[in-house]
């Protein structure tokens, strides 16, 4: 009887917890199917809009206004609008969403997110920007909208650019 050993035992381990991982987390996404079912709709919407004052509006309903307790995160220059690295944190309370705004890209709403209760609020991720163009971070925080913006020169267009 001869018995054949896995080559790569740790690799194998580590897409097996990955696709746990991704498989668990699937229900935590924001704007997840099961937050849709908890009377949480997605603001399918506010993506369509090409202006960031519309697409804040139909998001939230309100305008935010400047705070220095969200600390927006970007490079002043993208080498490539296709991976513009960008992260906001918050001191607020009671955070409930983050979200970011592009004003020169196709669709004004990149990314939103809900923040669940008793969550670190901070949120990271890579946006494509078409041009050169503000970036404004919104925290929704205790029913008010608090906002931080940041231009961010792009050398190289990521939305078809």
């Amino acid at each position: 009887m001869t018995t054949t050993t896995d080559p790569h035992p740790t690799r194998r381990l580590i897409l097996q917890g990955a696709a746990s991982v991704a498989l668990l987390g699937l229900g935590n996404l924001p704007f997840a199917p099961a937050l849709a079912a908890a009377n949480d709709k997605y603001p399918d919407e506010a993506f369509k809009l090409k202006n960031e004052a519309d697409a804040i509006k139909a998001l939230y309903g309100r305008t935010a206004e400047p705070s220095d307790k969200v600390k927006l995160d970007a490079p002043e220059i993208a080498e490539n609008g296709g991976v513009v690295p960008i992260s906001v944190t918050t001191t607020l309370d009671k955070v409930t969403s983050i979200s970011f705004f592009v004003a020169e890209n196709p669709n004004a709403l990149a990314a939103s997110y809900r923040i669940p209760d008793g969550t670190i609020p901070g949120v990271a991720n890579r946006l494509k920007m078409a041009k050169t163009s503000n970036v404004t971070a919104i925290v929704e925080a205790d029913g008010k909208l608090y906002s931080a913006t940041k231009e961010v020169k792009v050398t190289v267009g990521g939305c078809g650019g």
